[in-house]
């Protein structure tokens, strides 16, 4: 591929559509699709066609736009209640990660603030915070990649868990940026990449976005990273978060806890990068984060092959929690949160 594509973008004006790669058929097809209707938005958040907190803020941003235009409103009374149905509508789609609702209030709050404008008018307003919001989180994704870029070792292994690149965001994304910069800044890395059960982000995806890049990659069952990790091969552990609550107890893609664990064991650092946006200040710590569980098939017949036999019981719960103890810092857009306290945190977002 001679360009690195965007994960999603919104194509025209208004009329308009979003469009973005279907996540769920690569590495073996690239394929985008178009989204013109909010159901086939918050089917493509649900579906996983499009993941990372940072996309679905995105994606629920232009989904609003979706679900709003097409229509003739009476009066603005008319178009607010569409508004508040859109977005309680795509706020059904995932639970866990908070930049999904980050990114409808802030689409709601302009309206708020607006109350004078035309149906029409109000549209378009949206649509310019929809794009605000996209670039945002493309600076977000360099910045961060600026301020970690040191934190990774001049060579070595890295061990990334899940997909935290571009695929996950607007930009480059969260950890994958932070490894991408080191690689332009002269690192010599090689990113070890769990493959991520049940749903093989990590080998479908992460090792795709390297590749695309010309950076050395090595796909790990998830049960090999205790045995990277003693062999010397991995210096560094980075990962992405879908919300991080005020203590710095982080939310990510389930068996993120387990590799914090090991690197501890193995006095390892372990590494979360994630945007301002990621954040739930009114959360006290990690056991307030909703956990979102998915369907036991994803299991029992992961990629349309039954593995378990019928009857046994399953829990597949998407995400797990790292407590802050185990992150030696955090790199946001903002700069490197370190140590990780509740403090710390808050002086950083202030």
């Amino acid at each position: 591929m001679t360009s690195i594509p965007r994960t999603l973008s919104w194509q025209g004006g208004l009329p308009g559509r979003l469009r973005m790669i279907d996540q769920t058929k690569l590495p073996a097809e690239f394929l985008e699709i178009d989204c013109e209707t909010v159901e086939t938005v918050w089917e493509a958040i649900r579906s996983l066609r499009v993941r990372g907190a940072p996309a679905i803020g995105v994606s629920a941003a232009y989904g609003t736009i979706v679900g709003l235009q097409g229509r003739e409103y009476a009066d603005r009374a008319a178009f607010d209640a569409r508004l508040a149905e859109v977005t309680d509508f795509l706020a059904t789609s995932r639970p866990t990660a908070v930049n999904l609702f980050w990114a409808l209030d802030r689409m709601k709050a302009v309206a708020a603030s607006q109350p004078q404008l035309e149906p029409a008018a109000m549209l378009e307003r949206l649509l310019d915070k929809a794009r605000a919001i996209d670039v945002e989180d493309q600076e977000m994704c360099s910045a961060m990649g600026r301020h970690g870029a040191s934190l990774l070792p001049k060579s070595g292994g890295v061990l990334t868990h899940c997909n935290a690149g571009g695929l996950a965001t607007a930009g480059d994304g969260t950890a994958l940026s932070v490894i991408f910069a080191a690689v332009a800044a002269g690192h010599d890395l090689r990113v070890f990449a769990d493959e991520t059960r049940p749903l093989l982000q990590g080998a479908r995806l992460t090792a795709w976005e390297c590749r695309q890049r010309n950076i050395a990659v090595t796909v790990i069952c998830d049960s090999m990273a205790a045995l990277v990790m003693r062999e010397g091969k991995v210096q560094a552990v980075i990962t992405g978060a879908d919300r991080i609550a005020a203590n710095g107890d982080a939310a990510n893609k389930v068996g993120t806890y387990s590799v914090a664990v090991l690197a501890d064991a193995h006095g390892i650092p372990f590494y979360v990068a994630a945007p301002s946006s990621t954040f739930d200040l009114s959360l006290p710590s990690g056991d307030g984060i909703p956990i979102e569980e998915r369907d036991a098939a994803e299991i029992t017949h992961g990629f349309g092959r039954q593995t378990v036999p019928e009857g046994a019981d399953v829990w597949n719960p998407a995400f797990d929690v790292t407590p802050a103890r185990l992150i030696k810092a955090i790199v946001t857009e903002r700069g490197v949160i370190s140590p990780v306290t509740e403090e710390n945190v808050r002086a950083m977002l202030r």
